[in-house]
């Protein structure tokens, strides 16, 4: 029986009889074991700040702050075995909200997606999204980017969606004392009302920043402004604020988290502030 069994799925006899023995039993077991240990390591890094997060993030900060070093491969399998899930971004496009008067300016694309230049406070990424939280409560944020750092360097949140939530995220970039603006600086956003505002542009050049737009319809040309507010939405508890000063404390705390903590792939698994630092060392 065992025989025409072992036949009927392809493993042999000796494998069989290998699978059951004592000495597999006790090796499984004590896989099963260290797996858990693994585990719980691989949790405090996924929970670390309160902010879960994927297998790159996970192996960036077992490193970063628990000198732990896992290969991608082990933490990924441990993922999926015990069913640890990462938060999915889903494409949530920037709606337009108001339709810009004659009065407003295009400017053009000095930028071109030159997003990383290596140096801070050259290339700052500016753009607003819209947050839903509560019971239908509806708010909106506006954010500067360094585009070298990825660096969050001012923002500005709002119920209401007026051309001072732009300017109210200048004068806060203004005060930032750790924002050190570069030569021939510049600020990019979309073609929104906004940004083509006399006022917003006066703003600019009292900063002295030059001004640049991306082409109109053309997400791509301010994308890494795009993907920070995606991978926001993924991992700021939002919907769970009920008023809007409990909201504001959550974006500050997520801030905080972000530029200070959450390690980036693509920044030398750095965070950004220690990226940035980093730059300014070699430069």
């Amino acid at each position: 029986m065992v025989r025409y069994l072992c036949e009927l799925v392809g493993v042999s006899r000796s494998g069989y009889y290998n699978y059951f023995s004592v000495k597999s039993e006790e090796q499984r077991k004590q896989r099963e074991e260290q797996d858990e240990i693994v585990k719980d390591i691989i949790l405090k890094a996924f929970l670390f700040k309160g902010r879960k997060k994927g297998a790159r993030q996970i192996k960036m900060t077992l490193e970063g702050q628990f000198n732990v070093v896992y290969n991608l491969k082990r933490i990924r399998r441990i993922m999926k075995k015990y069913s640890i899930i990462c938060p999915i971004r889903k494409a949530n496009p920037y709606r337009r909200m108001m339709k810009a008067t004659q009065e407003h300016r295009v400017v053009p694309n000095l930028l071109n997606r030159q997003f990383k230049q290596s140096v801070p406070g050259k290339v700052l990424l500016t753009d607003i999204t819209y947050l839903f939280y509560g019971k239908g409560q509806k708010a909106y944020l506006s954010a500067i980017k360094d585009g070298s750092t990825n660096e969050i360097l001012a923002y500005h949140v709002s119920d209401r969606m007026t051309i001072d939530l732009a300017t109210d995220t200048l004068l806060k970039l203004k005060k930032n004392r750790n924002f050190k603006k570069a030569k021939d600086a510049l600020i990019h956003s979309d073609q929104g009302v906004h940004y083509t505002h006399p006022d917003f542009q006066k703003s600019v050049k009292k900063l002295g920043l030059r001004q640049s737009m991306s082409r109109r319809g053309n997400c791509w040309d301010n994308a890494p402004q795009e993907s920070f507010f995606g991978h926001f939405k993924d991992e700021a508890f939002i919907k769970a604020c009920t008023t809007l000063d409990e909201l504001k404390k959550e974006i500050k705390q997520y801030m905080t988290y972000y530029n200070h903590y959450r390690y980036q792939w693509n920044l030398k698994k750095m965070t950004p502030v220690q990226y940035r630092d980093h730059l300014l060392k070699a430069a």
